[in-house]
């Protein structure tokens, strides 16, 4: 059981075929390293490299869902620990930006009208917001850039020309691809998704950590009928 359980780890990426039969057919994670190397994202979008500048200017005021937590560094899935809010894209870039200047340099990015550049005035207006809101932290979560089945939720498709699909998933069909940003450190609760995924780290670091089905009872799972029935 043990055995069947481990994970692989590979340095180079298999073809589509190997995948479906060799990988994916035994359900179990794998670690791809180097998967997103090629991809323009990983230059263009590191905040040590400008990239905050960057993805301001090719997204601009598109509005998006940021997501203020109260209970961070730790991110529950119920709905009274959190609050939606939207704003435009550039004014989260901008509470980036004075994050980096002023608390730190952490920054992780994960693959999810007219532009507007953000001024001083903008910066300091839209942090001064979420100052005085009191949010611990404020990041974007599962934000659109592909999605399949409902096309009017897309709200990055304009980034999907930094990213290209890995070859091991030429031949499926792809339901879609979300941006996770965050400006400092941030911890998710136990869940599971509804599909499977393939998480690609653009820049900065992630830590994931597996459990196998049978450990769910030992796992405090939540009500199923409930907000946050998949943690």
């Amino acid at each position: 059981m043990e055995d069947s359980l481990r994970l692989q780890s590979f340095d180079q990426l298999p073809s589509a075929a190997q995948f479906a039969s060799q990988i994916e057919s035994r359900n179990v994670p794998a670690v791809f390293v180097g998967c997103v190397k090629d991809w323009k994202a990983v230059s263009k979008w590191n905040p040590s490299n400008g990239g905050l500048g960057y993805l301001e200017e090719r997204v601009g005021s598109f509005m998006v869902e940021a997501m203020l937590s109260q209970t961070a560094p730790v991110f529950y899935g119920d709905l009274r620990s959190h609050e939606r809010v939207p704003l435009p894209f550039s004014t989260f870039i901008g509470f980036c930006k004075w994050h980096r200047q002023n608390v730190g340099n952490s920054c992780s990015i994960n693959s999810n009208s007219q532009g507007h550049q953000l001024g001083e005035s903008d910066t300091e207006q839209g942090c001064s917001t979420f100052v005085d809101a009191a949010p611990k932290q404020i990041y974007l979560a599962q934000i659109p850039i592909i999605n399949a089945e409902n096309e009017e939720r897309v709200q990055l498709e304009t980034l999907q020309e930094d990213i290209q699909l890995p070859a091991i998933l030429e031949e499926k069909n792809l339901s879609s691809i979300n941006l996770w940003m965050n400006i400092a450190q941030a911890r998710s609760s136990a869940h599971y998704d509804p599909h499977h995924n393939l998480l690609c780290i653009v820049t900065g670091r992630k830590q994931v950590v597996l459990w196998p089905p049978s450990a769910s009872p030992m796992l405090y799972p939540m009500p199923i009928y409930g907000e946050a029935s998949n943690h």
